[in-house]
C-alpha cells in the first residue's frame, strides 16, 4: 500500500496519521550539503562582512568533502540497493557514482571560486594597465561570499536530482539545482551587463523547460495515477492507460531533460550562459550540472521508460544526431573561447546519449566513466582559462590567445593537453570514454549513429587544433594578455591534468569500478 493510501485509511478510520520514516544515513551526503548551504546563510546574515569569506571557505570544503566521504562509505556497502524517504529517493550503484562524481567536481570548482571570491585576481591584476577598479576591488576587501551558500544550495540540488525516485522529487531537486544557479550567473564584477544578461536569458528559457517538465508529469500521473517511476513502468507494461497521454508525458518530460543537458534543439542558452556567468561558475556548469542532468535522464529512461524504449529510441536517435552534429559544426565559426567550449558542450551531450541509447548495463556504465572524465577536462579547462588575464579581464577573444605558446609554453601546453582530450586523442580520458560509449552503442546496433559520432568528432577536432594553432603558430601581440595563477587555480588545473592523464592511460580501475556500481542497477 502506498503512502497516500495509508494516511487516507488512517484519516478513514479517526486515527493519527504515522510519521514519515527517514532513513537518515542513506541521504546523509544531501543532508550534509543542504545543511551547510543553511549555515551558510546564517554566516551571511550574522557574521561581519570582513569575516565571512573565512566561515564560508572551510565550511563549504568541510561539507563537500564530508558529503564525498559519506558517499564513498554508502558505496563501499554490500548491497546498496535501497529507497529512502518514503519512496522518494533511490541509493543505488549508479546514484552513488554520480553523486561521488558531482562531489568530487565540485569541490574543484569551489577552488576556483573561493579564489576569485578572495579578491586574489584583482590584487594580483593591479599591475596590469586600466585595473584600477580591481585595485579598489581588492583594497576594499573579500566580496561576493554570497556565492558559497548558493553553491551549495545548486549542489545539493545536483546530487539529489539524479537520486529522485519520483517526477515530484525531480522537479523539487530541478529548481533547488537551478535557482541558484540563476543567480550565480549574473556575478561576473566585470563584464555585468553580459552577465545579467545571460542570467536573464537562462532563467526565462530554465522556467520555460520547468514548465515543459511539470506538464508532462501531471500528463504522465494522468496515465499512471502515480508520478512513481517504478509505478509508471509498471503501467506501461500493462498497457492499460491512453497511449495519447503516455507518450505526450514523455515528450514534455524529455523537453525538460534535454534542456538541462543541452541536447538540440534545447541548446540555445548554453553558449550566452558559459559566455557571460562568471568561469569558476562556468566552471561549476560545464561539470557538475552536465553529470547530475544526465544522472536525471539515465534514471528515467532505464526506470520508468525501460519497456517503452522501441518508442523514444528513434527519437533519441535524432537528438544525439542533431546535437554532435550541430554542436561540432558551430563550434568552428566560434570567435570567443568560452563560446567554443560551451558547443563542444554542446557536442559531447550528444556522444553522452549514445550511452542512453544503448540502454544496457554496458551503456550505463561507459557513461558513467565518460561522465568523470569529462567533468575533469572541463573544469581544468575553464581553470586555465581564468588564468589567462588582460586589462579588460580575461582574454576571451580566440584572437588574445595568439602566441601563447611563446609567453607561457607551460598553460599553454596544458589547455592543448585539455583540448586534446575534448577531441578525443589517444592516451587522454577523451578517448577511453568515447570509446567505451561507443563500443557500448554498437554492440546495441547502433553502428550507423557511432559512425555520425566519429565523423563529428573528426570535424570536433578541427577547432581543437585551431586553437593549439593560434596558441603556438602565432606571434604574441606587445600588449598581449599575461599568465595570473593563484595557488588554488593551479591546483584545480593540475587534478584536471592528473585525472586526464590516468583515466587515459590507466583507465581499468575506474571503468571496473563504473561496472560494479551497474551490478547494482537503478533502484524501483
Amino acid at each position: 500500500m502506498s503512502t497516500t493510501s495509508q494516511v487516507s485509511a488512517v484519516l478513514a478510520q479517526g486515527g493519527d496519521i504515522p510519521a514519515p520514516h527517514i532513513e537518515y544515513g542513506q541521504i546523509a551526503p544531501l543532508l550534509l550539503v543542504l545543511g551547510v548551504a543553511v549555515v551558510g546563510v546564517l554566516v551571511e546574515a550574522f557574521v561581519g562582512r570582513n569575516a565571512r569569506y573565512y566561515a564560508q571557505v572551510p565550511l563549504a570544503f568541510l561539507g563537500l568533502a564530508g558529503a564525498f566521504g559519506w558517499t564513498v562509505a554508502l558505496a563501499w556497502r554490500d548491497n546498496p540497493h535501497h529507497v529512502a524517504a518514503e519512496g522518494a529517493l533511490g541509493v543505488d550503484g549508479p546514484t552513488l557514482f554520480i553523486q561521488g562524481t558531482i562531489l568530487v567536481l565540485a569541490l574543484v570548482s569551489l577552488l576556483l571560486i573561493a579564489e576569485r571570491a578572495g579578491g586574489h585576481f584583482a590584487a594580483q591584476a593591479s599591475a596590469l594597465p586600466g585595473s584600477e577598479a580591481e585595485q579598489r576591488t581588492a583594497e576594499a576587501g573579500i566580496t561576493q561570499t554570497e556565492v558559497f551558500p548558493l553553491m551549495m544550495f545548486a549542489v545539493g540540488g545536483m546530487i539529489m536530482f539524479p537520486a529522485a525516485n519520483d517526477l515530484l522529487t525531480m522537479f523539487v531537486a530541478l529548481e533547488v539545482m537551478s535557482l541558484p544557479l540563476y543567480l550565480l550567473c549574473g556575478l561576473a564584477r566585470r563584464r555585468r551587463l553580459l552577465s545579467q544578461e545571460a542570467a536573464v536569458k537562462y532563467f526565462l528559457l530554465g522556467a520555460f523547460s520547468s514548465a515543459f517538465f511539470l506538464y508532462g508529469t501531471a500528463l504522465l500521473y494522468g496515465y499512471a495515477g502515480s508520478v512513481r517511476l517504478s509505478d509508471i513502468s509498471a503501467q506501461i507494461g500493462r498497457d492499460a492507460g491512453s497511449e495519447t497521454l503516455l507518450l505526450a508525458g514523455v515528450a514534455l518530460l524529455s523537453v525538460g531533460l534535454l534542456f538541462k543537458l543541452g541536447g538540440v534543439p534545447f541548446h540555445m542558452w548554453k553558449p550566452d550562459v558559459y559566455q557571460g556567468a562568471p568561469t569558476p561558475i562556468t566552471a561549476l556548469m560545464a561539470s557538475g550540472t552536465v553529470v547530475a542532468a544526465f544522472g536525471g535522464i539515465l534514471r528515467v529512461y532505464y526506470v520508468a521508460f525501460e519497456t517503452l524504449r522501441w518508442d523514444w529510441r528513434p527519437v533519441l536517435w535524432g537528438v544525439a544526431i542533431l546535437t554532435m552534429v550541430a554542436g561540432s559544426l558551430i563550434a568552428i565559426t566560434q570567435t570567443d573561447i568560452k563560446r567554443l567550449l560551451a558547443y563542444s558542450s554542446i557536442a559531447h551531450a550528444g556522444f553522452l546519449l549514445l550511452g542512453v541509447i544503448a540502454s544496457s548495463p554496458h551503456g550505463l556504465s561507459s557513461s558513467l566513466f565518460y561522465l568523470l572524465a569529462y567533468g575533469f577536462t572541463s573544469v581544468g579547462a575553464f581553470a586555465v582559462i581564468t588564468m589567462v588575464r588582460d586589462a579588460g579581464g580575461e582574454a576571451g577573444h580566440l584572437s588574445r590567445w595568439a602566441g601563447l605558446g611563446k609567453r607561457s609554453p607551460v598553460v599553454a601546453g596544458v589547455f592543448a593537453f585539455f583540448l586534446l582530450a575534448f577531441a578525443g586523442i589517444p592516451l587522454t580520458s577523451g578517448f577511453t570514454g568515447k570509446f567505451a560509449v561507443f563500443k557500448a552503442a554498437v554492440e546495441e546496433g547502433a553502428t550507423p549513429l557511432v559512425i555520425i559520432a566519429v565523423i563529428s568528432s573528426a570535424i570536433a577536432a578541427f577547432f581543437y587544433v585551431r586553437v593549439i594553432v593560434v596558441m603556438f603558430f602565432s606571434e604574441p601581440d606587445a600588449d598581449g594578455p599575461v599568465v595570473v595563477a593563484g595557488p588554488a587555480t593551479a591546483v584545480a588545473v593540475a587534478l584536471g591534468v592528473a585525472a586526464t592523464v590516468v583515466l587515459g592511460v590507466i583507465p581499468q580501475p575506474v571503468l571496473d569500478l563504473a561496472g560494479q556500481a551497474t551490478t547494482h542497477m537503478f533502484v524501483r
